[in-house]
């Protein structure tokens, strides 16, 4: 009976009335501002999950998944993607040229990675082909010096399809004028869209026509910088072309995704990682308004603390009733702020569409973002973290004011009672 005293009193201390009202204040202040702090937590942590996913899904349409590449060129690239379809999990490869350069049309100036590819083996390994707003992907021919755009770079130039643009390569031609920069005009022959940063600075053109362009020449045919390569988990690229360095050897470099587009996806995660921690203040400030309202709660049952002292109460079980109260404040906020963040998190999406449509307005302009509506990816590890950093806080701030508790002398509490 007497170790389940500190318990039962504390339960009782949480639910019955208190004569103070202002601790009754801050008390309910603190159970609201875990609420919220995990609640925002959970949200906005499950909204940089659905960025990361969106933008992961949608560059990944258009960039490949891994990168082989030999240096000075590869000669025998057919050999050597009949080598890589005896690799397990890799599920094609495609030749490509790749550079960058300065593209003009007009007045307007806007650098460019551009990629020289293979319009009949692209689609094996990019979806870039279904992904063409304007112009088909089989209009890049050889010696025509078509070039396929982003739409935002498409947009940002001004160019539509039959627009001819300046390709500007880094590189110095010594003619008896002078030295020139090597340029070269193409025609604009189509328009694509993934909805992510590769719309703004990506375009295509002809292999062979990227070969005389950087000189990718050979005395047996045409030399590719490398081949682009297609697995069927994106988080399992590395260890995969790992498995096709070993077997092709070290004269191949490889490269996959995480690499090539690593700083985009290392700037969201850096993002996510920021958020949650200005966010996780809310819980840490809720944390302390707990300490607040257990020291007001101590002074104000310094008679009752001695009471129950007298009638045997040890100083480790007064320390244990106010531990009680504070971590059950805690976790009544932590869950109702869980529950109530898992239910938003689930339900982003109506939630937006339902102020855009009281207010008229729309948040995310697809001619201004990437994305059309707020996305959301709920992981139950954040959820659980979250919940238990959340608990822990709690239980950490009633440490204070329970060994508070303890050091009340029963003598002095009632001396003027």
């Amino acid at each position: 009976m007497l170790k389940n005293i500190p318990l039962m009193v504390g339960l009782r201390y949480i639910r019955a009335k208190r004569r103070n009202q202002f601790i009754s204040f801050v008390s309910g202040f603190s159970l609201l501002g875990m609420a919220l702090g995990v609640l925002s937590l959970i949200v906005v942590m499950s909204v940089m999950n659905g960025f990361d996913r969106e933008m992961k899904s949608r560059i990944l349409k258009v960039v490949p998944h891994g990168f082989i590449d030999q240096p000075g060129g590869m000669q025998n690239w057919q050999a050597v993607a009949d080598e890589l379809s005896r690799v397990p999990d890799i599920l094609a490869a495609a030749p490509y040229i790749s550079g960058f350069a300065l593209l003009g049309y007009r007045n307007n100036i806007e650098g460019v990675q551009f990629s020289g590819i293979d319009p009949v083996q692209q689609p094996k390994v990019s979806e870039v082909a279904n992904s063409m707003m304007l112009g088909e992907l089989s209009s890049l021919q050889a010696g025509q010096f078509n070039i396929v755009l982003g739409s935002l770079l498409a947009r940002q130039l001004g160019v539509v399809t039959g627009d001819r643009v300046t390709l500007t390569l880094p590189e110095i031609r010594i003619t008896p004028a002078g030295a020139y920069p090597r340029v070269k005009r193409f025609t604009v022959s189509g328009v694509f869209e993934v909805g992510a940063p590769v719309d703004q600075q990506l375009a295509l053109i002809h292999l062979e026509d990227a070969a005389r362009l950087l000189r990718y020449t050979g005395a047996q045919g045409l030399q590719v910088q490398g081949l682009q390569v297609k697995v069927p988990d994106i988080y399992r690229a590395a260890p995969i072309l790992a498995e096709a360095q070993n077997r092709l050897g070290t004269d191949y470099r490889v490269r996959d995704w995480s690499q090539t587009q690593g700083s985009l996806f290392q700037a969201v995660k850096m993002e996510k990682l920021v958020i949650g921690v200005l966010l996780s203040i809310i819980i840490a400030v809720a944390a302390f308004n707990i300490v607040s309202s257990l020291v007001l709660m101590v002074a104000d049952k310094r008679s009752d603390i001695a009471v129950l002292r007298t009638l045997g109460l040890t100083s480790r079980q007064v320390m244990g009733i106010f531990m009680v109260q504070g971590c059950g404040v805690g976790l009544i906020g932590v869950l109702s702020g869980a529950l109530a963040g898992v239910l938003v998190a689930l339900n982003i999406s109506s939630i937006v569409a339902f102020f855009e449509s009281l207010s008229g307005q729309v948040i995310f302009d697809p001619n201004v973002y990437f994305i059309s509506q707020l996305p959301s990816e709920l992981y139950w590890r954040d959820v659980t973290v979250i919940c238990a950093v959340a608990i822990v806080l709690s239980f950490v701030a009633t440490l204070y004011p329970a060994w508070r508790a303890g050091k009340v002398e029963p003598a002095e509490a009632l001396r003027y009672e």
